[in-house]
């Protein structure tokens, strides 16, 4: 079982988001506390993503540690422009954790 760790700027997001979503969305983070399935962002990138309805979660799995810190969640539109920040974050190596 891993452990779901919310990166603090994400709190944001969810306090801005209808109760129906954030009971989505917990469902989603509980499952993916047991769920051995992940669809890469990108071929050869480090980040994950789910989706719940029209919102995406992403996020980096750490197995050794058996730790998911949970990077963005918020609607499609936003994601694209996080994908492309992050991206950048993945090809340069800047990003570690």
């Amino acid at each position: 079982m891993y452990t779901v760790i919310i990166n603090p700027d994400v709190f944001d997001t969810l306090d801005t988001l209808s109760k129906d979503i954030i009971d989505r969305v917990w469902k989603k983070l509980n499952r993916l506390q047991e769920d051995k399935q992940r669809r890469h962002l990108e071929f050869g990138c480090d980040f994950f993503v789910e989706e719940v309805g029209q919102y995406r979660i992403g996020y980096k799995v750490f197995e050794n540690e058996k730790i998911i810190k949970i990077y963005f969640i918020g609607k499609h539109k936003d994601y694209e422009k996080w994908y492309k920040q992050s991206k950048s974050w993945w090809l340069d190596g800047s990003n570690k954790n």
